[in-house]
């Protein structure tokens, strides 16, 4: 940012991720972007736009449309003292590069005991609500959360964007950073001078007491819209941002359902074996004396993402949302 920037701004996401790669490799000149149509393009959501003009185009790459060979190159270039930054223009291209990923960097840490560091993000676009056709609108974080050696965050917001992104670069681990394509453009404010939690922590971003719901990405602005129409009808909801999915930070989750008794968790992932489950199996492993109610899970179904036509009966919504919600209260 510029010196003379202000403290607090109001960015789209896309804007306020751009900020954040572009402070990140200021700061260290190791941190360096791979990606398709990354570089003059500044990729297909503009992310990237400008960044290759400013930094040169050592050091944000454009790449053959190769995901396992983006993330293969990556792991080398970590082994050799560079931040790479990879960028899968879509959930659904993640795959080609899943064997690389999950069977290699996230295992060469404690394959070389710890002696080798593999300083890699891995950005990719999620979950829906863009009416967008096959393999553009999948939710695959539950592969990520399930491999041991890999953490994965997700931003809600553009404040968290901006600086959650050059937190994932500064870490020693490789990280996966899933960005809710639904919420690239809608404008948030952006604190450049206070990121007001750390990378992996979740927080309660609003208060309440009759009820707990809980999401990640994109959803979380839905959980907030469902809670302002439930106070409405004299239903206060609290809610609770995870922001990490990979370490699950449950102590601001269990403290906020010890004192509402009740938890709704909404997801746009299908709901078997999902982060949903494993949250609805934590809390009440961990807070069953204080449930007044069973944990309720909202999630997209147990199918293939179907055309667009009909993403807004397979997503969950603000309905679906405030029926678990009722539901939970009846108990």
């Amino acid at each position: 940012m510029a010196e003379d920037a202000a403290t607090v701004q109001t960015l789209t996401m896309t804007k306020a991720l751009t900020e954040g790669l572009a402070a990140a490799m200021e700061a260290d000149d190791k941190v360096l972007l791979m990606g398709e149509d990354i570089g003059p393009l500044g990729g297909v959501f503009r992310v990237t736009e400008g960044l290759q003009k400013r930094f040169g185009a050592h050091r944000v790459l454009d790449t053959p449309l190769a995901e396992s060979g983006i993330v293969g190159t990556a792991i080398g270039l970590a082994m050799r003292g560079y931040r790479p930054v990879c960028e899968i223009q879509f959930d659904g291209f993640i795959f080609p590069g899943f064997d690389q990923i999950t069977t290699q960097l996230a295992k060469l840490t404690a394959r070389h005991e710890g002696a080798l560091q593999l300083p890699i993000v891995i950005r990719v676009p999620y979950g829906g609500h863009i009416g967008a056709v096959e393999h553009h609108q999948e939710s695959p974080e539950a592969y990520f959360a399930h491999t041991p050696g890999l953490r994965l965050v997700s931003p809600a917001t553009p404040h968290d964007a901006y600086w959650m992104i050059q937190e994932a670069i500064a870490s020693p681990d490789p990280v996966m950073f899933f960005e809710p394509k639904s919420r690239y453009w809608p404008k948030g404010e952006v604190d450049f001078s206070d990121a007001g939690a750390p990378l992996h922590a979740s927080r309660v971003v609003r208060v309440g007491t009759d009820i707990t719901v809980v999401g990640h990405g994109a959803i979380v602005s839905m959980l907030l819209d469902a809670a302002a129409l439930a106070e409405e009808e004299g239903t206060s909801i609290e809610v609770v941002d995870l922001r990490s999915l990979s370490p699950i930070d449950y102590a601001p989750l269990l403290e906020s359902v010890r004192r509402t008794g009740r938890l709704v968790v909404a997801q746009e992932a299908p709901g078997s074996v999902s982060i949903g489950s494993e949250i609805a199996a934590t809390v009440t492993e961990q807070a069953f004396y204080s449930l007044e109610a069973p944990v309720l899970r909202v999630s997209g179904y147990d199918t293939p993402f179907p055309p667009a036509k009909l993403e807004g009966a397979y997503l969950p919504d603000v309905d679906r949302i405030l029926h678990a919600v009722d539901r939970a209260l009846a108990y």
